[in-house]
């Protein structure tokens, strides 16, 4: 069987954490490996789960040191979806935040603009 290897970049724009995982991992672009297919040499291929290894980014106490993770796909689908939906809570908060201010309520009324 072939070993098949897709490598991508996923970016976070809040720092997040995967269960096991005792760190807090910075916001920001990872690149990420996730094999598709069993390796050659394991034992039960039909068991066999896609994994995704991530490289980390280096700490500022070791500068050199290289660093990857391994996760669950699923844990990976998690750790984006939970980012997607933090995004989207800012947003609205600083939508809402904007539509408070009584100057930005003046200048929308000058141009005829309604908060909808």
């Amino acid at each position: 069987m072939n070993q098949i290897i897709s490598k991508t970049i996923a970016v976070f724009s809040r720092p997040f954490t995967f269960p096991g995982f005792d760190e807090l991992l910075p916001a920001g672009e990872y690149d990420i490996e996730t094999e598709l297919s069993a390796p050659p040499d394991y034992l039960d291929p039909e068991a066999w789960k896609a994994s995704v290894l991530i490289f980390l980014h280096p700490r500022k106490s070791h500068p050199g040191l290289a660093r990857t993770l391994t996760v669950s796909l699923a844990d990976l689908e998690r750790a984006r979806a939970r980012d997607k939906l933090s995004a989207k809570e800012l947003s609205q908060f600083l939508l809402d935040q904007l539509l408070a201010d009584p100057m930005v309520q003046l200048i929308m009324e000058a141009d005829g603009v309604s908060e909808t």
